[in-house]
């Protein structure tokens, strides 16, 4: 069950990491070379957003990062109850 569960889970963070990059991937510029520019105030935003805590993060970041849970929480009700 442990093995079923591990893969379901690791299903849903590929398609959220998948998601995410193609999001960034949207926000920059193509190079000639193939190398992706993005821009500064993005960058600037994810890097503080990467280095603050949950609990100090706005209420809007904080959402977001619920709907991402929210991915996750079917697989992981339905291993608890020993749900197909």
């Amino acid at each position: 069950m442990l093995d079923h569960l591990i893969e379901d889970l690791a299903a849903i963070e590929h398609e959220r990491w998948s998601h995410w990059q193609r999001y960034m991937h949207s926000k920059g510029q193509r190079r000639p070379d193939g190398s992706l520019v993005l821009p500064a105030d993005l960058v600037l935003l994810w890097e503080k957003q990467a280095a603050t805590p949950y609990v100090d993060l706005t209420e809007k970041e904080k959402e977001s990062d619920r709907e991402q849970v929210q991915r996750y929480l079917q697989v992981v009700e339905n291993a608890v109850l020993n749900r197909p």
